[in-house]
């Protein structure tokens, strides 16, 4: 968990519009018209989070993505390590056993044990991954809705509708003006 990138923003973003919406999968490219995202990059994504049984793929005219488990089961570091993979947060250079005073050869005290500032480290990185691990996607969704108007779910769900809907009728529609 080197650094967390966009991507893991995106992926959350993403993820939460697919709570509730398992009748009805989205696209990626839908997941990304809806946040102005990229579509490719966001396809990169979503195929690590079917990796890490995050989401599940439906095909055809009406295919997407719906979550793999409930939101509740999703923790915020899954979704980071299935983005991210998981990296360490520091990675020591074994510093300490370069001084200039110890010449060729340092003490076996200089490099006994784990170097001091790489535990600092690895404690920062428990302490981080222990709180993204016990905060699921259910927790953001309870926030952001907390905070959205109260017409926003239906607006979201229209919006929904219109494009999974547009979907069937344009394949529909191309295959009648043939």
């Amino acid at each position: 968990m080197a650094h967390v990138t966009a991507g893991v923003e995106y992926a959350l973003h993403c993820l939460l519009w697919l709570i509730d919406k398992a009748d009805t999968p989205l696209s990626s490219r839908d997941l990304a018209d809806l946040q102005g995202l990229s579509p490719t990059f966001l396809a990169k994504i979503f195929a690590k989070l079917e990796k890490a049984g995050i989401v599940r793929a439906t095909e055809g005219v009406r295919g997407g993505y719906a979550l793999a488990k409930a939101p509740g089961d999703i923790s915020v570091l899954a979704v980071v390590d299935a983005v991210e993979g998981r990296k360490p947060l520091f990675d020591c250079q074994e510093i300490r056993g370069r001084c200039a005073v110890f010449g060729a050869s340092p003490p076996g005290w200089a490099l006994a044990g784990t170097c001091s500032i790489h535990a600092v480290m690895l404690r920062a990185e428990k302490a981080m991954r222990d709180s993204l691990a016990a905060q699921s996607l259910a927790d953001i969704a309870t926030a952001v809705y907390r905070k959205a108007p109260s017409e926003f779910a239906g607006e979201l769900q229209e919006w929904i509708d219109r494009r999974v809907g547009g979907r069937g009728r344009r394949s529909g529609a191309a295959s009648t003006a043939s």
